[in-house]
């Protein structure tokens, strides 16, 4: 749950971080609902701008949030061989996933698949940050179950997407290896899945338990991970899964994308692509990816 106190929003959850919470001072809320699926906060704080709040957990600030979404979209991106045109995002219902996909002019088709339309709706109307993405004639949105969707489109997608939130609540069947095989089956023979992958501070026991499923699915599997302060420890991982045995997605591949795109970009670097696959001591013995 969250909680409100003398005019402070502090993110608690005994499930996922106990005995700790992250707090930002409140301005003003801007939109409260409770959605067919999920609690559904906007306010705006003092400090870190406009904050999009799912069943009491930060999903995204307008002073942090391109830390994330450049980095889920562009380390795949740029991880493939050849250039994109097709890519499907699971979840991302605040649009910055796909804001930043268009930033790769070879796109031609993006499907959104965001079970919940009341995340979709209140990003249009109080995240102008990000919900540009939908003004995009190449976006098409489905309101329905993404696994349901990736199983009606096998071989189809350069890459998949999963920005989804914690294992708990509307996302938690995005966390197991029936759906990590749907995601493969939903890639094209070079395709590269990109899923959120949780925290090494607070979830190495379940990144660990992700990893050893998903090296049986996948010929090639790494782990990166991003900086993010309003996020839980500061920092949150990806796993990149290449559908190609051959292709190390720590490797940046798109190099002329990367040089005329640098002037859009403000977290993302090929430089930064690398590093994201350093892992410290502890985090590298125990995944041993």
């Amino acid at each position: 749950m969250n909680a409100f106190k003398e005019g402070w929003f502090s993110e608690l959850s005994e499930e996922m971080w106990p005995g700790e919470a992250a707090s930002l001072k409140v301005k003003q809320v801007l939109h409260h609902e409770k959605s067919q699926f999920q609690d559904i906060l906007v306010f705006d704080s003092e400090t870190y701008g406009r904050v999009l709040v799912l069943d009491g957990v930060i999903q995204c600030t307008e002073r942090d949030e391109f830390s994330y979404q450049e980095m889920m979209a562009h380390l795949p991106l740029v991880a493939l061989n050849h250039e994109p045109k097709k890519v499907c995002v699971i979840g991302g219902g605040d649009g910055g996933v796909v804001r930043e996909i268009l930033k790769h002019p070879s796109i031609e088709e993006i499907h959104l698949c965001e079970i919940d339309e009341g995340v979709i709706n209140a990003s249009k109307k109080f995240l102008p940050h990000m919900n540009m993405a939908f003004n995009s004639e190449k976006l098409k949105v489905h309101t329905y179950d993404g696994a349901v969707f990736l199983k009606n489109h096998k071989n189809c997608f350069d890459v998949v997407i999963v920005d989804s939130s914690d294992p708990v609540g509307p996302a938690e069947s995005l966390f197991g290896p029936e759906f990590y095989k749907t995601c493969k089956e939903a890639l094209n023979e070079k395709g590269i899945l990109c899923t959120q992958a949780e925290s090494i501070w607070l979830h190495l026991d379940i990144i660990s338990k992700m990893k050893d499923f998903i090296v049986d699915i996948f010929p090639k599997v790494s782990y990166a991970y991003t900086s993010i302060p309003t996020y839980p420890s500061g920092v949150i991982g990806f796993f990149l899964c290449s559908k190609d045995s051959e292709n190390d997605c720590k490797e940046p591949k798109r190099m002329d994308w990367c040089q005329s795109a640098a002037d859009s970009l403000k977290y993302y670097t090929p430089q930064i692509h690398k590093a994201s696959f350093v892992l410290p001591a502890f985090a590298a013995k125990k995944l041993n990816v």
